[in-house]
């Protein structure tokens, strides 16, 4: 009778300990990301591979976006500060141009330079078709980014996306105004 009872505790302890191992990220999905190759604002090639084994966090903009897009980039900035200051490391940011004809290394830079942005682990890309970035963006990012044949301004959503070291999308937040900062803080750190 005594070895039931221990039995039975022993195995309430297991089940406690193994509920306090890693956490996992609420709402997550997991969407494998697929390889690209672009170039980065400086000129140089970059590649999915060089985030491999990365906790990255990535959103879709262009310079001459009208609304959206400065809000968004201000927000990336705001994560990339929040990420130095809780000293989390391995963590890089990528923004993809969904307007690469336009924006040239040159025009990245010129942003970067205009808005201050720190480029130590945040890459601005670009180098690939509009068609690319347009079927890339669908089929690994699950987000529309369209440009219409008249105008100037590219259809895109303004999400921003979490993922991890294996690769693949934990989780999509917005990128506007209601980006819950300490949510996606706090989803990096599960992944560390």
């Amino acid at each position: 009778m005594k070895h039931r009872y221990w039995l039975f505790f022993l195995l309430i302890g297991i089940l406690m300990l193994s509920a306090c191992g890693k956490k996992e990220i609420e709402n997550g999905v997991d969407y494998p990301v697929a390889d690209f190759t672009a170039t980065d604002q400086q000129g140089e090639s970059f590649e999915k591979k060089e985030l491999d084994g990365k906790i990255w966090i990535a959103d879709f903009i262009f310079t001459n976006c009208a609304d959206v897009c400065i809000p968004m980039t201000a927000n990336m900035a705001k994560l990339q500060k929040l990420v130095k200051e809780e000293d989390s490391k391995n963590v890089e940011f990528v923004s993809f141009s969904v307007d690469p004809d336009i924006d040239i290394p040159e025009k990245l830079t010129e942003y970067i330079n205009l808005y201050e942005l720190d480029t130590k682990n945040w890459n601005f890309l670009t180098g690939y078709s509009q068609e690319f970035i347009e079927e890339y963006a669908m089929d690994t990012f699950k987000t529309i980014v369209k440009k219409p044949e008249e105008g100037d301004q590219v259809i895109h959503q303004t999400y921003i996306y979490l993922i991890a070291p294996d690769g693949h999308i934990k989780k999509i937040y917005s990128g506007l105004s209601d980006m819950p900062e300490e949510e996606i803080i706090g989803d990096i750190k599960t992944l560390q």
